[in-house]
């Protein structure tokens, strides 16, 4: 089975904007037992940019020199290497080699860049090589930029013919009503076609660009595929692997693919 999961920024890095190692090393962890009992991982990680603005510490008045693309670009640029030295140090821990992956929308539209993108991928992950994306930043204009990482990863989930998508944030998934009132119920099955749109929240991520609006976008249109698709909390424990092998232990919200 091959199974594309997202990890977004809030997940990865602590409230300062820091990369939070130890939630970093529990997800590898899972991913590597994940691979062991045969699942084909492609894993999309946000966290690069989040990662350089702490890693740079920039004062205000000079970060306010710089429109919002060019600091994007510059903390990318620190934070995207940064991020991947840790997968690497996390990953080799099991054996396992990693591939960098950075891409751009233009790479989804069929054609030669497309066909080159899936074809190193595919030959990645047949050589046992866990493919690592995410949006090459450093040179995306806005006119090209995805919409978050949400986005990204249901191009990647539907390129890579996977099965199904998770999307990892800070929150357990989609609620009937406002999640801070004591009533609230997790939505945790969604038939295709279930509109939903009248309890998603338009409030985006503290860290990232996206929020649930995006997740719950990016899920639909999985379904739609023929992909499953599950919103979850990636800081609770054990989360990917209580997904996949014990989903009665915890709280998400699944989107049924169409049939």
């Amino acid at each position: 089975m091959r199974i594309a999961v997202k990890i977004g920024s809030n997940v990865l890095t602590r409230p300062d904007g820091t990369l939070d190692f130890t939630r970093m090393s529990a997800l590898v962890d899972q991913i590597a037992d994940l691979r062991k009992a045969g699942v084909e991982v492609i894993l999309i990680s946000s966290g690069a940019v989040a990662s350089g603005r702490s890693e740079l510490q920039l004062p205000i008045c000079e970060q306010a020199e710089m429109d919002s693309v060019e600091q994007r670009q510059l903390f990318s640029a620190v934070g995207q290497a940064k991020l991947m030295g840790r997968y690497v140090d996390l990953f080799r821990d099991h054996g396992i080699h990693v591939g960098q992956v950075l891409t751009m929308k233009e790479n989804f539209v069929d054609g030669p860049h497309r066909q080159n993108q899936q074809s190193c991928m595919t030959a990645m992950l047949n050589h046992g090589v866990l493919p690592i994306v995410n949006e090459n930043d450093t040179v995306a204009i806005t006119e090209l930029m995805f919409t978050d990482n949400d986005e990204l990863s249901g191009l990647i989930a539907e390129m890579m013919q996977c099965k199904l998508l998770i999307l990892l944030s800070n929150i357990d998934g989609i609620y009937d009503a406002d999640p801070s009132l004591p009533d609230a119920r997790i939505i945790r099955e969604v038939e295709y076609g279930t509109d939903l749109s009248s309890y998603i929240q338009q409030k985006k991520s503290s860290a990232g660009r996206g929020g649930m609006s995006s997740k719950y976008q990016t899920a639909s249109s999985m379904a739609r595929l023929g992909i499953d698709a599950y919103i979850a909390n990636g800081k609770r424990e054990n989360i990917l692997t209580d997904l996949l092998w014990h989903p009665e232990r915890i709280p998400f919200t699944h989107f049924k693919a169409s049939r």
